[in-house]
């Protein structure tokens, strides 16, 4: 039951990677054929960023009203059939738009996913899920561009979006059949949008709840300025080909499964906030080393891919450790608390794409600045607001 429970919610929190991850070999024969250049292509993942972003902040106080089932399922049936109408997209705006409405969907599973195990979870408990999602959520970035990859080599960028529409497909049938309903109609909040928007409030003015989801978020950040930059910096740039960049993510993809596993199996010897700290001030000391080498220009590959490994390993202890901290003060409005960070996860993620390629595909400083940036703030906010009393 607990590894059903896993498998599906980690699906389900997996529709970001998977949405984001797996087209990105693609993304520069996707501008070739939509006559786009890279800062248009990039849109079509802040797109995807925004709408995963809305979608989380209306499915989240809905299953806190109507249960998790209805506004879950819903969700996932609405990401099918989003997915399969990007296959068709005729141009690069249709396809931005398809994507917003892709992501605002497929939010229904990442922010009903979090609720449905601060529902079931509590304590050590809670983190050690969390970190078991890790799992199961960080095979998917590994796989995604993989996969992709491997669909280009049978057809274009059109079909990755086919591919998404039948895991939407698989996962709509999986939350069906295999997961109840946690949220019991007493337990449910019927207080309508006034009483949403006084959650909403009382969850920004807790100085701790906003320290850890705005912590989470620019780390977030930091990581997506990586994923949006590295498909036209590694193959641009370096020469990488589709298939070579593909592996490159995986291994990096593997540190986040790595790191998240070991952040669980230290959970309950080791604070949460302890290795929340470390992981967050690893991810800083990593982006300011890619900045220095994109700076730089001369260094070979490698010195490039080993501070990216670090940064991007470093998400499997900042991860579970911010949702499970942010969301253990909060049981009465799971969903809502959930929304709120995935938001401002997906908000700061939507505004960082552009960044990666503002000066268009000849220069990584850009994304190192970015990257950099982004991963020093996420320190910064973490040690300005959360003090030594918060929950642990």
């Amino acid at each position: 039951m607990r590894l059903r429970l896993a498998l599906i919610l980690g699906g389900l929190t997996a529709f970001a990677p998977l949405s984001i991850d797996m087209y990105l070999p693609g993304l520069p024969a996707l501008g070739d054929d939509l006559s786009a250049g890279a800062s248009s292509v990039q849109l079509t993942l802040t797109a995807c960023m925004a709408g995963l972003a809305v979608g989380q902040l209306v499915a989240g106080p809905l299953s806190d009203k109507l249960g998790r089932r209805p506004p879950l399922l819903a969700g996932v049936a609405g990401y099918t059939l989003a997915s399969a109408l990007c296959a068709i997209a005729p141009t690069v705006w249709a396809l931005a738009g398809l994507r917003f409405v892709q992501g605002a969907t497929g939010a229904a599973g990442i922010v009903i996913a979090r609720a449905i195990v601060r529902d079931t979870h509590e304590g050590t408990a809670l983190v050690r899920f969390f970190s078991m999602l890790m799992l199961v959520t960080g095979l998917a970035p590994i796989l995604a561009p993989v996969i992709g990859g491997q669909v280009l080599e049978l057809t274009t960028w059109r079909g990755i979006f086919l591919v998404l529409s039948g895991i939407g497909a698989l996962l709509f049938a999986a939350a069906l059949y295999g997961l109840r309903e946690t949220l019991p109609p007493a337990r449910r909040r019927d207080d309508g949008v006034r009483g949403t928007m006084r959650t909403m409030g009382a969850l920004l003015r807790d100085r701790h709840f906003v320290g850890f989801a705005l912590a989470g978020a620019l780390s977030f950040g930091a990581l997506f300025t990586y994923v949006a930059g590295s498909p036209f910096v590694l193959q641009d740039l370096y020469g990488a080909s589709p298939q070579a960049f593909s592996a490159i993510f995986a291994i990096n993809s593997i540190g986040i499964v790595s790191f998240g596993q070991l952040n669980g199996r230290l959970a309950g010897r080791v604070a949460p906030m302890t290795m929340l700290r470390i992981g967050v001030t690893a991810m800083a000391v990593a982006g300011c080393a890619v900045f220095a080498v994109v700076l730089i220009g001369s260094l070979p590959l490698i010195a490039l891919l080993v501070p990216l490994w670090v940064l991007v390993a470093n998400m499997g202890l900042v991860f579970p450790n911010t949702t499970a901290l942010a969301l253990a003060g909060h049981p009465e409005a799971a969903g809502s608390a959930s929304a709120l960070l995935g938001v401002l996860q997906f908000v700061v993620g939507a505004l960082a794409a552009p960044i990666a390629g503002i000066a268009g595909t000849g220069t990584a400083v850009p994304m190192g600045a970015g990257i950099a940036a982004l991963a020093l703030l996420s320190l910064l906010t973490l040690r300005l607001s959360v003090r030594p009393a918060a929950p642990r």
